[in-house]
Parts: C-alpha cells; structure tokens; sequence
C-alpha cells in the first residue's frame, strides 16, 4: 500500500516538474527572442523586491532598540525604498544600471577563477575552470565595453539561456526519477 501511494505522489510531482521545466524553455526562448522585454520584466521584479525590502527595514525599524540603531534601520530602508521606486519609475535607466553591474560582475567573477586555476592548476580537470574563466571575463568585457548599447539585449539573452538551461536539467532529473521509479 506504502509503495503504490509513493509511486503515486513521484508520478505526480514528476508530472508537474516535468511541466515546470517546459514552461521554464520555453519562457527561456522567449526571452532570447525578446531581450529587452525579458530584461524590463527582471527590473519590475527586482525593483519591487528592492521596494519590499525598504519597507521591511523601516517597519522593522520601529521594534528596534535605541536611537541608533532606529536611525540606522530607517536610514538603510528610505535607501532600499528610493532605489526600488528609481527602478520602478525609471526602467529604462534600471536596465541600464542592471547592465553595468552585469558587466563588472562577470570581469570580476572571470579574473577570480582565472586566480583560482593558478591555485588548483595541479588538480585533473582545472583546466576547464580556467576554461570558465577566460570565457566569463571575456563576456563581461564585451558587455562592458558594448554598454549602453548591450542593455538591449545582456540582461535578456543571459536570463533566457539560464532559463532554458534550468528547465533541460528539470525535465531530464524528472525523466531520471520516472526512470528509477519504474
């Protein structure tokens, strides 16, 4: 009885993963196809997550002690309150300003790995982290160097090539459970 009841709940969960991860390719397409607007609709969600916080901050504000740490919790949220509103008022400088941070994230995370190699370059296969590396740097220079211009389509491309990457791993681990359970 245990196992057909398990068998059920896997069949079922594996149904909607498997769901789950169509969906995530195909909005992962359409975000290629549409850069820009899948780049305006990660600022609109980013900007109103940033809103929520600063308003969390200063409600949290209120239950803390002493004046300075008061102060200190309001400040941070009127800060996390103006920027989210900035984002939400001014997309398209929050497509911009998401962009360059992109940029300088990805020549930052390159010139670390590339560092990184150098240390475990004894180890079997670093080469690839090397590999990652010198293509993650070299992607955050193009972007950087591209900027304002890449804003058009970085943020987009690189959200749908995540997108559709996380749904082929979603419907192959479900295939691989469906396998397993069968």
């Amino acid at each position: 009885m245990a196992n057909s009841t398990s068998a059920a709940i896997v069949r079922e969960t594996s149904r909607l993963s498997l769901l789950w991860g169509v969906l995530l390719i195909i909005l992962g397409i359409m975000a290629i196809a549409y850069p820009f607007a899948a780049a305006a609709a990660v600022n609109v969600v980013l900007a109103w997550l940033i809103t929520l916080a600063g308003v969390v901050h200063i409600l949290l504000a209120f239950r803390a002690h002493g004046v300075g740490s008061v102060l200190w919790r309001l400040l941070v949220g009127l800060a996390y309150l103006s920027i989210g509103v900035y984002l939400i008022t001014h997309p398209i400088l929050g497509i911009a300003t998401l962009t360059l941070v992109l940029a300088s994230l990805f020549v930052i995370e390159g010139i670390f790995e590339i560092i990184w190699f150098f240390q475990m370059r004894s180890v079997r296969g670093s080469i690839w982290i090397l590999f990652d590396g010198i293509i993650t740097l070299v992607l955050g220079w193009m972007i950087y160097m591209q900027w304002p211009s890449s804003s058009v389509w970085a943020i987009g491309t690189l959200v749908g090539i995540s997108m559709i990457s996380s749904g082929i791993s979603r419907v192959m681990l479900t295939q691989a459970v469906r396998n397993v359970v069968a």
